[in-house]
């Protein structure tokens, strides 16, 4: 996967716009992660979120942009 960050006034598309919809970053431990970034100053929207499938933890960007502390902890099941 690629991600582009960019600044679209400098390209000549359009002004800056933030993005609600949330970005996922996985990591191994979404308590340890969130405990790291709420250290540093990190506000999350709302409580860790534990889906019965994965733990997810919301939070924006300094410019808006929605982000995700997310862990998968459930096996994938496919139909075989």
């Amino acid at each position: 996967m690629t991600l582009s960050v960019l600044d679209p006034e400098k390209m000549g598309v359009g002004s800056f716009e933030s993005n609600a919809s949330a970005l996922a970053l996985q990591v191994a431990d979404v308590a340890a992660a969130r405990e790291q970034l709420e250290q540093r100053g990190v506000a999350f929207m709302g409580d860790t979120i534990d889906t019965g499938v994965c733990h997810m933890a919301f939070f924006a960007d300094p410019d808006g942009n929605g982000l995700m502390l997310h862990h998968r902890y459930a096996p994938r099941v496919t139909d075989a």
